[in-house]
């Protein structure tokens, strides 16, 4: 097999700059272990840049088994025989111009994972986009051109419909979201230090007539359903599944944490002024009106450790009084609610079409090896070393007949901060126990796109059982496409799906690969220049 692209960390395809989150690709030294030898896909450019060169041998179109550098490694487990495998895109994949970025080197990335067999692609659809500038005027141009782009490479899709912000790429929220929440602060999630979070509405105000007349529920509906209306030509043939977002990062949490990859207990968001009414309205109803005032006085801030106040802490904790089981029932509670909202929403949009509806919960587990798993009470999640706290979740889910989406699947304890007291491997365990147990189906997904330590094999020790029926990996990049990183992408994927090697994808050495793939050079040559 015979590939020719640029490969650096900066990667440009047909003229298009990807920056440090788009498709790289393939080194040709390593590409004929990947597709086969006899398959040849070449992605040039001329040397002015200007135009995208695809050439596909009958051979290649029909896909032979990927060759892993460890044969053992390919035998898979016939429990995962089931699981299909999609790749997320890019979320800039479509502008806030309604564009779609890097149009042809997407392309390429689409025809590059078809040969890989892989069943499909997740896309993010975000809310600030389609529905920027006017409440009720939706843009679907940009996603449904890429909805063809996926259609056209044979692929399937699956769509998250992201009623959030993000960070990294920078969507916001709607303007006209915004413009409301200038003059309405309690739109948005707050802390006992009265800082906002605005990449998503507060919760409280999921029934509250604050965007123009109409409730956020109101608001989410409408958008559904001309979703729906636009993308009914492709729902059920191309489309398969439908994510609704439920909070921060599409998660169903409260925005507890407000800096990336921190290990501290993370704050209780329930000081905007409908949280704080709703929680003095459910303390005098149960003959307990102090309880109302407010959020644990005694918790610690974001970034600090459990012990560094009492409420948190393992023995002798506020958490196991009775004000502090009050208060975190409540604060669970009214999370399971908006999330029970929500997914019923969408069930009764897309209940009648072949699509399948998701949501996603988040894998919170620092802190998880002490008795009170601060992280997780400060998401939303009560749950303790004495109580269940996904039980509830899980029925949650099963009474929509949702799917639940669980990240985190590629992490393992070994690889953890000693000092946060961590266990990702146990929670996923205990979230995978509720699930069976009520009947919820798993979508899987990984943690993060640079990698990490014996990431793959985590991920197939979890995808083992009848319980996962889909992994999406995230995401397309340039890491993805890297040689660093897409021959043990293609290795994953052939391990989960093609056990039987084809005699063309026998091991080779290391000298039969670069004699008998003259692109290698070329390749090299063209990385150097880039």
């Amino acid at each position: 097999m015979e590939v020719s692209v640029i490969a650096k960390s900066q990667a440009k395809i047909a003229g298009a700059d990807f920056g440090n989150r788009e498709l790289g690709l393939l080194n040709s030294k390593v590409d004929s272990k990947i597709f086969g030898s006899k398959s040849k896909i070449c992605f040039t450019r001329s040397s002015r840049f200007e135009k995208l060169r695809i050439r596909l041998s009958t051979k290649a179109a029909q896909m032979e088994p990927v060759q892993s550098q460890n044969v053992d490694v390919g035998r898979r487990s016939k429990s995962l025989e089931g699981v299909k495998l999609y790749v997320g895109l890019p979320l800039d994949a479509v502008s806030t111009c309604n564009a779609i970025n890097h149009s042809k080197a997407i392309a390429a990335g689409l025809k590059a994972l078809k040969l890989l067999g892989v069943e499909g692609v997740e896309l993010p659809v975000w809310w600030g986009i389609v529905e920027k500038e006017t409440m009720g005027k939706y843009e679907w141009s940009g996603y449904l051109n890429l909805a063809e782009m996926v259609q056209n490479a044979g692929l399937k899709l699956h769509v998250s419909l992201c009623f959030h912000g993000s960070n990294q790429p920078r969507i916001p929220l709607p303007e006209w979201i915004s413009k409301i929440g200038e003059s309405d602060p309690n739109i948005y999630f707050t802390d006992r230090y009265r800082q906002q979070y605005k990449d998503c509405l507060s919760l409280s105000v999921d029934n509250l007539p604050v965007l123009n007349g109409k409730t956020p529920i109101q608001v989410y509906h409408e958008f559904c359903e001309s979703f729906k209306s636009s993308f009914s030509n492709l729902m059920g043939s191309t489309i398969s599944g439908i994510s609704m977002s439920l909070g921060p990062d599409g998660e169903l949490r409260y925005p507890s944490q407000r800096q990336p990859k921190s290990h501290g207990v993370g704050e209780f968001q329930c000081y905007d002024k409908n949280m704080l009414s709703n929680l003095k309205q459910h303390a005098e109803a149960s003959g307990n009106p102090l309880y109302g005032l407010g959020g644990p006085h005694d918790a610690p801030s974001y970034n600090e450790m459990p012990n560094a106040n009492n409420f948190f802490k393992d023995h002798g904790g506020s958490w196991e009084s009775h004000y502090g089981d009050f208060f975190l029932s409540w604060y669970s509670s009214e999370l399971i609610d908006h999330g029970d909202r929500l997914l019923s929403l969408a069930s009764s949009i897309f209940g009648n079409t072949e699509a399948t509806v998701h949501g996603k919960v988040p894998l919170m587990h620092s802190w998880y090896k002490t008795r009170s798993h601060p992280s997780e009470l400060t998401a939303g999640f009560y749950n303790t070393a004495s109580r269940d706290g996904y039980e509830a979740v899980a029925e949650m889910f099963a009474r929509n007949s949702t799917k639940m989406i669980l990240p985190g699947m590629d992490l393992s304890d070994q690889h953890q901060p000693q000092e946060s007291l961590s266990s990702p491997e146990s929670l996923i365990s205990q979230i995978k126990s509720a699930s069976r147990k009520h009947g919820v189906m798993l979508s899987g997904q990984n943690s993060s796109s640079s990698g990490t330590p014996g990431g793959f094999d985590r991920i197939k020790n979890n995808l083992e059982g009848e319980s996962v029926e889909l992994f999406t990996y995230q995401r397309m990049g340039a890491y993805f496409f890297s040689p660093e990183h897409f021959p043990s992408f293609a290795e994953f994927v052939r391990s989960v799906h093609q056990p039987e090697l084809h005699s063309d994808d026998l091991p080779i050495g290391e000298d039969d690969t670069a004699s008998s793939s003259p692109a290698s050079s070329v390749a090299e040559e063209q990385m150097q220049a880039a």
